[in-house]
């Protein structure tokens, strides 16, 4: 009898949870202006409302071709978090002063996001770099997704 028990708990212990983990989930965006000159904008921005994805979707298929015709003004956010955030560049060049700084305030946000139980689930980023004279545009972007059981 004792065998049995200790077999049931061993596979009970050993099967993988059955039951779907629930979460919610929330982005934090940072971008970071690489213009030269330190004429660029660099922010954090955090979204205060939501949205339905589906009040925006459009299902398209071969008998059913209609565009989506949702108002551009009727997704647009109006209550967010806009966290000013300082320049790669300045007048001399590259920064390195801007960028600790710049480190420090994302820091404050996620350690905060942490301390009310999101949990830190992906990070994605992307450049856009000045590619040349002709081109003075340039921006650093990066996506925290954050996650909380519900």
């Amino acid at each position: 009898m004792r065998t049995i028990i200790l077999c049931l708990l061993f596979i009970f212990l050993m099967s993988p949870d059955v039951s779907a983990q629930n979460y919610t989930f929330k982005i934090i965006t940072v971008i970071e202006s690489i213009v030269p000159n330190g004429l660029g904008r660099s922010r954090m921005i955090s979204a205060e409302e939501s949205r339905d994805y589906k009040e925006y979707t459009t299902s398209r298929t071969g008998e059913d071709d209609d565009r989506n015709k949702s108002d551009r003004s009727e997704i647009r956010v109006k209550k967010f978090d806009e966290t000013k955030l300082l320049n790669f560049f300045n007048l001399g060049g590259i920064r390195f002063q801007n960028i600790a700084a710049n480190d420090a305030v994302v820091t404050s946000k996620l350690n905060e996001l942490s301390a009310q139980g999101w949990e830190l689930a992906f990070i994605n980023t992307g450049v856009e770099s000045h590619s040349g004279d002709d081109d003075s545009t340039g921006l650093f972007i990066t996506r925290y997704v954050f996650r909380r059981a519900n």
